[in-house]
């Protein structure tokens, strides 16, 4: 019987694998990449790095196949879906012919996947795909990896949620219908446009990073207000400059002051605003974004 094994590697950084990935790398016969195109030769040398770091420099074998296209701007809602329901078929055949192919009957066969296979990531729906289709038997286990979002709360060294309260993980998609109810702190993944800037709260903060995890890596925060253009900006830039951009964002909206008690003295009203501004221009200031 052939296995398979899905293999979360974090956002970048080879020190991020745990234990458990780095024994199932060591149990693979063969390492199966997708190609995403020129733009993104980063990605596969990333993976490469991991497993010459963890598995030897040419102690692997590894197979690559193009990934197939997909719509990337559908016209709504049902274009959007029909058009992920036709890729992660294209998917699935070339997943099943890969491991027909490239894997022996007793075979291990392993996918590495960015951050964890349980968080938007289409690989386990697509492997479900294959097994459904029943042309090759195979059993499969899947390893957890760090991911994009605990690399940027590391990064930022935040608590992602309040005492008491929750985080709400949505997509930038879903953010463009409106900031979800009954939330104060919102982490939002594949967000091409930016979508944070259509937001109109004044109290929103915003602690941004791309390319985490990866000698690249950019963080910013502060006040949407302030920093969101900078923000949109940097990212533009990025992606000009590398061809492709990986970031993921959390918005965290502020808590209402405490109204002053008797024999309270605290700084005036107008005092307090210019106090928040200058902790805003200090943000600003503080925005780390290294490039080489």
């Amino acid at each position: 019987m052939r296995t398979i094994l899905v293999v979360g590697i974090g956002a970048g950084d080879p020190d991020q694998l745990t234990i458990q990935a780095v024994k199932a790398l060591g149990r693979a016969d063969v390492f199966f990449v997708l190609d995403k195109g020129p733009a993104k030769d980063d990605l596969v040398r990333l993976r490469r790095e991991i497993l010459d770091r963890h598995v030897g420099a040419g102690g692997y074998r590894v197979v690559e196949a193009r990934d197939p296209r997909r719509d990337r701007n559908p016209a709504d809602a049902t274009a959007y879906a029909a058009a992920v329901e036709d890729w992660h078929d294209r998917r699935a055949e070339l997943y099943e012919r890969m491991i027909l192919d490239e894997l022996a009957d007793d075979g291990c066969g392993a996918f590495l996947v960015w951050g964890d296979p349980s968080l938007y990531d289409s690989t386990l729906r697509i492997i479900e795909r294959v097994t459904a289709r029943g042309r090759v038997a195979f059993d499969y286990e899947v390893i957890p990896g760090i991911t994009s979002v605990q690399a940027l709360a590391a990064s930022h060294r935040l608590v992602l949620n309040r005492v008491g309260g929750a985080v709400e993980i949505t997509t930038g998609r879903r953010l463009a219908e409106g900031f979800p109810p009954g939330v104060d702190d919102v982490v939002v993944m594949l967000d091409a446009d930016t979508t944070f800037r259509t937001l109109d709260d004044p109290d929103l903060d915003i602690y941004w990073g791309a390319y985490l995890g990866t000698p690249d890596e950019m963080l910013m925060h502060g006040r949407v207000a302030d920093v969101g253009s900078s923000i949109a900006r940097t990212r533009a830039d990025a992606r000009r400059r590398k061809g492709w951009i990986m970031d993921v964002y959390l918005l965290r909206r502020r808590p209402p002051a405490a109204p002053p008690t008797p024999g309270d003295r605290r700084p005036s009203a107008s005092a307090s605003a210019s106090d928040a501004d200058a902790d805003a221009d200090a943000d600003i200031l503080d925005q780390r974004v290294p490039w080489r």
